[in-house]
């Protein structure tokens, strides 16, 4: 079967090479699943590019955010059936309940292969089912940055109608938070570089947008504009930008830190923290799959469509991972395997 390997970290994503591998085959418990179509995060950037990313284990299929059918079922497996379409799990041990470093030590596409390959077996219980109305393109978007905003947002941030949100930037996981809130009922406000992409969130549901470049202090701005600061801020920056969403954030307020999208480096003062009596809680390991299943059902019951930025051939792979990383997207990019 075809697949990807990043063998080596290296510059421009020349360690992201084409192999041939024996096709799996389902042990006890497993799925065999077809795999049709992947997404990047930036998680896979650093994993290719830069090869410090905690954890990941050298050489692995790359990418843990893939959708297809299942194939074939192991012995033991009564969850799902041969056609049934699902997602590939980021964290494949992780099913249930609070979490722990054991349940989210392996990653998909991490220290374990990944999506990037036409077939692919995983723990039967750890795959979640996608919404009917989704194509495969829609459904592999959804493992690493859907399930990341679903969990900052709703599983541990308890978001309800009338709060005020704020998402930085409008890559993957900004973009499905701006949607899960909105559909919550909440206000929501989107930070870019970008006017032409503030005009699309605002299309999509935001009700205020702040250009960064524009505004330097752009968590004062955010904090007028919505008479206070917000309740959540989905925090995608790391230190660089932690201090200005700290002053984005209102008394009592919420802050997810998920990513480090503007460098690992740099220092943060606790103050606002204190100040503002703020609750900072890291995402780690994603989420299991029980959250997975209820992000679906609220994805159903909302029509909700993940925004695809720009979809790549199976052999355009190098071509994605440096499209995603020109920061020219909005939403998705996505590897079809078809």
């Amino acid at each position: 079967m075809r697949a990807y390997e990043v063998e080596d970290s290296a510059a421009d994503y020349e360690g992201v090479v084409a192999v041939e591998r024996e096709r799996p085959e389902p042990g006890p418990g497993e799925a065999l699943v077809r795999v049709r179509a992947c997404s990047l995060n930036y998680r896979d950037l650093i994993i290719a590019g830069e090869g410090h990313y905690p954890g990941a284990e050298l050489p692995v299929v790359p990418l843990s955010d893939g959708a297809g059918e299942v194939v074939e079922v192991g012995a033991g497996v009564r969850r799902l059936a041969e056609g049934d379409r699902v997602a590939t799990p980021f964290a494949p041990d992780w099913v249930a309940g609070e979490g722990s470093p054991e349940q989210w030590a392996r990653t998909t596409g991490g220290n374990i292969d990944g999506a990037l390959r036409e077939y692919a077996t995983f723990p039967a219980e750890s795959l979640a089912v996608l919404p009917e109305h989704f194509d495969y393109e829609q459904g592999a978007t959804l493992s690493c940055a859907g399930l990341t905003a679903w969990r900052a947002l709703v599983e541990d941030g308890d978001l309800t109608a009338g709060e005020t949100v704020l998402a930085l930037g409008t890559g993957g996981v900004s973009t499905f938070a701006l949607q899960f809130a909105d559909a919550q009922g909440a206000e929501v406000v989107v930070t870019s570089a970008s006017d032409e992409k503030l005009d699309r969130a605002a299309e999509w549901g935001a009700d205020e947008t702040v250009n960064y470049e524009d505004t330097p202090e752009w968590g004062e701005a955010v904090a007028e504009r919505t008479g206070g600061g917000v309740d959540h801020v989905v925090e995608v920056g790391g230190p660089g930008t932690l201090d200005q969403s700290l002053e984005a954030a209102a008394p009592g307020g919420h802050v997810s830190l998920i990513g480090v999208l503007d460098g690992p480096d740099g220092q943060v003062h606790p103050g606002p923290v204190l100040g503002k009596g703020l609750t900072v809680e890291g995402v780690v390991g994603v989420g299991s799959r029980e959250m997975f299943d209820r992000m679906n059902r609220a994805i159903a019951a909302n029509d909700i469509e993940p925004v695809v930025d720009r979809t790549f051939g199976f052999d355009e792979v190098r071509d994605a991972y440096r499209y995603l990383e020109s920061g020219e997207h909005q939403g998705k990019v996505v590897v079809t395997l078809d």
